[in-house]
């Protein structure tokens, strides 16, 4: 169940890229991931009430709320920043390719913190995974936003930012959602932290005028509603309990399909060139990271 949890998630992340693409881009990266987390909070909110009959879980220990507010607001608040930034820039094709680097970035992270050891073929796994980010991302093309150097590099950069956040936030989630604790839960308190966080921020900074407008673009609305239930909404809760059933990296190298999922998609709805290069290079990615938990 693990696994297909993962497998699905893999599948709502994809779209997920698509409709914040759209959204990004007639309103901006920041106003999308503000409005998304507040929708998601209320689909959540409604479905607990029907699941486990309150519109939000009491009586939690309280290390149970810092480990999943720590998850919320690093993956999904700093994190998702970074990677809402990235869609804008390069397009969700080449950031969705970034965030395969999430198995290899919590390979690392453990190895640091945990004092876990990487033998020989795990290293040469994460070379080879890097091998084909870099063979895609280093590609010259010949038109769109990656005409633009400097979009290129800080949409890269922020790839990069997305992936290290959703790693961190994968792993503070796994102490959260410890024993027999309900995951639906653990998902509406991540999401929560993350909803208070950004728009207490939002407020401080007088951006809530201007954040609500999106509620005026009819185009804009649609597309964050829709990346908001397969994504925060239903994605984010079968991610956790992919990583709550099955272990961490074998639920991360299950869930960086997106990259693969997303070529069609990107070529005949987002108008993306995807060419023999890019489908290589996404492969080696894919494969490196498949390696990195079979040896």
């Amino acid at each position: 169940m693990g696994e297909l949890a993962a497998l699905a998630t893999s599948l709502m992340w994809t779209f997920t890229a698509v409709f914040f693409t759209i959204g990004g881009r007639e309103v901006g990266s920041v106003i999308v991931n503000r409005s998304r987390l507040l929708l998601a909070v209320i689909f959540l909110s409604i479905t607990h009430y029907f699941m486990l009959g309150s519109f939000f879980p009491v009586g939690v220990e309280s290390e149970r709320y810092l480990w999943l507010g720590i998850s919320g607001i690093i993956g999904l608040v700093i994190g998702d920043a970074f990677l809402f930034q990235a869609y804008v820039m390069i397009g969700p094709r080449i950031s969705m390719l970034m965030m395969a680097l999430v198995p290899v970035i919590s390979t690392f992270l453990a190895w640091i913190f945990l004092g876990e050891t990487l033998g020989a073929l795990q290293l040469l796994a994460i070379a080879v995974t890097v091998s084909g980010v870099a063979w895609v991302v280093l590609e010259s093309p010949k038109a769109g936003v990656w005409q633009n150097s400097r979009n290129r590099t800080l949409g890269i950069l922020a790839g990069l930012g997305g992936a290290f956040g959703q790693s961190i936030g994968l792993i503070a989630a796994k102490y959260g959602l410890a024993g027999d604790f309900p995951v639906l839960s653990g998902v509406l308190i991540r999401m929560a932290a993350a909803v208070i966080v950004i728009w207490t921020f939002t407020a401080l900074r007088g951006k809530l005028r201007n954040t609500l407008v999106v509620f005026q673009k009819r185009k804009a609305l649609f597309a964050i509603a829709g990346g908001s239930v397969v994504g925060p909404f239903i994605g984010v809760w079968l991610s956790l309990v992919a990583v709550h059933l099955a272990p961490v990296g074998i639920a991360s190298t299950l869930m960086a399909l997106s990259p693969v999922l997303i070529l069609p998609i990107a070529h005949f709805f987002m108008h993306d060139r995807v060419g023999f290069r890019a489908v290589f290079g996404t492969v080696i990615a894919l494969g490196g990271v498949a390696m990195i938990f079979m040896v």
